[in-house]
């Protein structure tokens, strides 16, 4: 008997690998052009006198209250010249980020034809690190002075924060805005809401970002991917056992969900693990919940959480 299961098991595996495979190669045929604006470029490299034209071609990035002199005198300031330079150093060449472009629009024009694609434009932001990436429907903006690399000299920002401050989050980054316009959040502020919220983006990532890792889907280092599986089944018990995952205690979502050096178990392992462990777990019931229910990405996004958790069959892993 256990023969046959096995087998049946293999069997299942090949024809769900065939069936990506057939869906990958479809995507791959869709014809895909993107433009890239190089903003950053253009406006350092504008002399000032023409400054005017720039912000003719580019409204959006000069608000009506903010006098011209501003923008002038940082064009002319030291510091900002130097960020310029470490910019163009590490994206001089733009391939790569253009072809990972190119892969991800077609991926979201395959899963949402609808979705126009958005013109897509670099710039520098003055390390505003909670918005590297945005985008909306026309445009995506993307911060380069926030992709240097985690060890970049000009970067004082703790070490969780750095560590995502990689080339290869541009696309996760892109992915996590737009997923912003696809999921509903709803009216239930329970961990479990939270949880599956961030379950969702993820999966997301796992839909339109195929050759991406986990770690970099999540933002997390190998070393903290390892450990939130070989602590999955012990964060479970932990959170039935304090039963929090019903639970709206507005602290929830700092301890659990939000970006932070650790989760806040208020135990001795708290120092041990990645932050966001909520948002971890989240990830795993999505999983769970689409690997035993037949229904498209776009209904998975707009269900219910708790209906979606109810019929994952979610067991952490031993």
């Amino acid at each position: 008997m256990k023969k046959w299961l096995s087998l049946f098991s293999v069997l299942v595996l090949f024809a769900s690998c065939d069936k990506k495979n057939k869906i990958e190669k479809e995507i791959d045929e869709i014809p895909m052009s993107i433009k890239v604006e190089r903003f950053d470029k253009i406006f350092y490299e504008t002399p000032a006198e023409n400054f005017l034209k720039v912000k003719q071609q580019y409204p959006y990035f000069f608000p009506a209250d903010t006098p011209d002199s501003v923008w002038v005198n940082k064009i002319n300031n030291p510091l900002y010249r130097e960020l310029y330079s470490e910019v163009q150093k590490k994206y001089s060449n733009f391939e790569k980020v253009n072809s990972d472009l190119v892969s991800l629009f077609q991926h979201i024009k395959y899963y949402f034809p609808n979705t126009k694609t958005p013109k897509v434009v670099t710039l520098i932001s003055e390390m505003d690190y909670q918005n590297k990436a945005i985008y909306t429907d026309s445009l995506v903006l993307i911060s380069l002075d926030l992709y240097l690399g985690k060890s970049h000299k000009f970067y004082e920002f703790p070490e969780y924060l750095k560590q995502n401050f990689e080339q290869t989050q541009i696309m996760p980054d892109i992915v996590s805005s737009f997923s912003e316009t696809k999921i509903a959040f709803g009216n239930n502020k329970s961990l479990l809401s939270y949880m599956v919220y961030a379950g969702k983006q993820l999966y997301l990532k796992d839909v339109l970002l195929p050759e991406c890792s986990d770690a970099d889907k999540i933002g997390y280092t190998l070393e903290q991917i390892n450990w939130c599986q070989e602590n999955e089944s012990y964060m479970w018990r932990n959170f039935m056992e304090e039963q929090l995952l019903y639970s709206t205690d507005s602290k929830l979502p700092s301890r659990f969900i939000n970006p932070a050096p650790f989760s806040k178990f208020y135990l001795e392992i708290d120092n041990e693990s990645p932050g966001r462990v909520g948002t971890w777990l989240g990830w795993q019931i999505v999983r769970s919940f689409m690997n035993n229910n037949d229904i498209t990405l776009q209904q998975l996004l707009q269900m219910d959480p708790i209906e979606l958790f109810q019929n994952s069959k979610y067991k952490p892993k031993k």
